[in-house]
C-alpha cells in the first residue's frame, strides 16, 4: 500500500506567544454561521495548554497521531491519521499533542455561542478564552 505525506508546502503556520508546541493556520471565521475552521499543528511527544472545548466540533487527523491526555497527564486516547471524530461542546479538560510526529489536524468549530476555547490553568481555572473576536483577529494578522 502507497503511503503518502500531507504536504504542508503552500500553507504558512503562525503561532500565539505563550502557547507552546502549537502552530495554526485559520482558513475560515464565519461570523454569520457561528464557525471558525483551522488546522493545527502539535509537535511530536509534546502536550499543548489545557484546555476545554465550549463549542461543537468536528476533527480530521490529516497527518500523524493525535494523543490526548487528561488534566493529570494521563493518556486518554489517541487518533490515527484519517480519524474523523463529532463532538458536542462541553467534556473534560484535557491537553492534546503529537504522537512521534508532528500531528496536523483539520478543526471545524460550529455553532459558536461565545467562546471555542478556554484556556485553563493546573487548578483548572480559566485564564484565557478564544471565541470569534479572537481567531478573526488572528485571521487579520494571518493576511500580513
Amino acid at each position: 500500500m502507497t503511503v503518502y505525506q500531507f504536504d504542508e508546502s503552500n500553507i504558512r503556520w503562525h503561532t500565539i506567544e505563550g502557547f507552546d508546541h502549537l502552530s495554526y493556520f485559520i482558513y475560515e471565521v464565519d461570523e454569520i454561521n457561528k464557525g471558525v475552521d483551522l488546522l493545527f499543528k502539535f509537535s511530536a511527544n509534546q502536550k499543548i495548554a489545557l484546555h476545554r472545548h465550549k463549542a461543537a466540533y468536528r476533527t480530521l487527523v490529516v497527518q500523524g497521531e493525535l494523543r490526548i491526555y487528561r488534566a493529570n497527564g494521563e493518556l486518554k486516547e489517541i487518533r490515527p491519521v484519517g480519524s474523523y471524530v463529532a463532538t458536542e461542546a462541553g467534556g473534560e479538560p484535557h491537553r492534546e499533542g503529537g504522537g512521534d510526529q508532528d500531528v496536523v489536524v483539520f478543526f471545524s468549530n460550529r455553532n459558536v455561542a461565545d467562546v471555542i476555547y478556554e484556556i485553563l490553568d493546573d487548578d483548572l481555572q480559566p485564564i484565557a478564552t478564544f471565541g470569534l473576536p479572537e481567531f478573526k483577529a488572528l485571521l487579520e494578522a494571518q493576511s500580513t
